[in-house]
């Protein structure tokens, strides 16, 4: 059975989350079950973007504080970093606030701006990784990520989290390299699987629902998940927003090569009752990902049933993020005519649906649009 805490914490009071954190660990085993005394461990909160706290796009500096407190007590050597996809790592540590906590405490910022070239061999589908040195330089990693809704992989979570550990836009050229969903998904598990955190804990207090990763809404959850079992993690969150656990491909595909399990008779939840937690009305996307597919005739049917990226134009301010991060080369969305003074414009004959555009928009100005007939035939099923 895989153990799963869930631990009742309605606010970030540091002493609050301290507690909680404890008796999270402690339901699951305790930290001398899990690490050795002297071990160099990598903290690796969600740092999407240089975004304030209260945004909910990243992990709250009162969780950081709280995990870094209890590894320091038990002797543990600790850094700290995330690799954002647009931002340098000091801008986004230092704006949401985990820089200011991990100063007071000399825990340094890893190098999560250089990387070396690793081979896997375990791994189901991609066996070559360029992961951060910061990583490489770690006996092991915590894995602090934020429960967040997520338009391409429906929730992100603990699997998902280690994305980070790619340097800064090289996460563009993995999505071009692996445009189909289920590829994609395949590769973050096998990243998951090669940098294998030992411990997992999940800030739900305040959670992001809506159009995540970035410009969702905040939503209360009220809930701290520890695990070392990142699929039976993710599966119980799934359930906790009622979301088929089979719709998120990283947890199912993570079962399938025995990184964990989601199965419900499988997983033990200690702590509080998983009932406490439901929020039915939580807003995501409860069906599963699309697939998206090359070749002449497959681009007309993504046309017609994928869904796909719009810009909402009175929200757009032309700050012009989503043209730089945008992966796809000649760009799938760009100015009109190189006029910068009004939103950018989408050529869907070029889009992989990668979403980075909707992902990384400090505006909450893109969002995910069904096409009609995509509709129709949900309907109908």
């Amino acid at each position: 059975m895989s153990k799963v805490a869930l631990i009742y914490c309605d606010s970030y009071d540091e002493e609050k989350v301290y507690d909680s954190v404890r008796k999270g660990i402690e339901l699951i085993g305790g930290l001398d079950s899990i690490f050795e005394v002297d071990e160099k461990v990598l903290l690796k909160p969600n740092m999407l973007a240089a975004d304030p706290p209260e945004k909910c796009t990243t992990t709250n500096p009162a969780i950081f504080k709280a995990v870094a407190r209890h590894l320091e007590e038990f002797g543990a050597k600790l850094t700290y970093g995330d690799s954002p996809a647009f931002h340098k790592p000091e801008t986004a540590a230092r704006k949401t606030g985990i820089q200011k906590i991990a100063m007071e405490m000399n825990i340094p910022l890893a190098d999560f701006v250089d990387g070396q070239d690793i081979y896997f061999e375990k791994g189901s589908q991609n066996k070559k990784f360029f992961i951060a040195n910061g990583v490489l330089a770690a006996d092991s990693v915590i894995s602090l990520p934020k429960l967040k809704t997520h338009g391409l992989a429906r929730m992100t979570g603990s699997i998902k989290n280690q994305f980070g550990c790619v340097p800064g836009k090289l996460k563009g050229e993995m999505h071009v390299k692996l445009p189909d969903g289920l590829d994609f998904a395949r590769m973050i598990v096998d990243l998951n699987h090669f940098v294998s955190p030992k411990l997992y804990v999940m800030d739900g207090i305040m959670a992001m629902e809506g159009n995540g990763p970035r410009g969702g809404a905040p939503k209360a959850m009220n809930v701290l998940l520890i695990s070392t079992d990142p699929v039976a993690l993710d599966a119980t969150v799934c359930r906790m927003v009622d979301l088929n656990p089979e719709y998120v491909e990283t947890t199912r595909i993570g079962m399938e090569v025995g990184m964990g399990t989601y199965k419900e008779d499988e997983i033990e939840i200690v702590g509080e009752p998983l009932e406490r937690f439901f929020k039915h009305e939580f807003d995501v996307v409860r069906k599963p990902i699309d697939r998206v597919s090359t070749g002449n005739w497959q681009r007309i049917v993504n046309q017609l049933l994928v869904s796909k990226p719009y810009i909402i134009e009175k929200k757009c301010v032309q700050c012009g993020v989503c043209v730089s991060m945008c992966p796809v080369p000649g760009k799938a969305i760009n100015w009109n005519k190189g006029d910068n003074s009004k939103a950018p414009i989408y050529d869907y004959s070029k889009c992989i649906r990668c979403y980075c555009c909707q992902e990384l928009c400090p505006e909450s100005a893109i969002e995910i649009k069904t096409p009609l007939l995509r509709k129709i035939i949900d309907r109908k099923l």
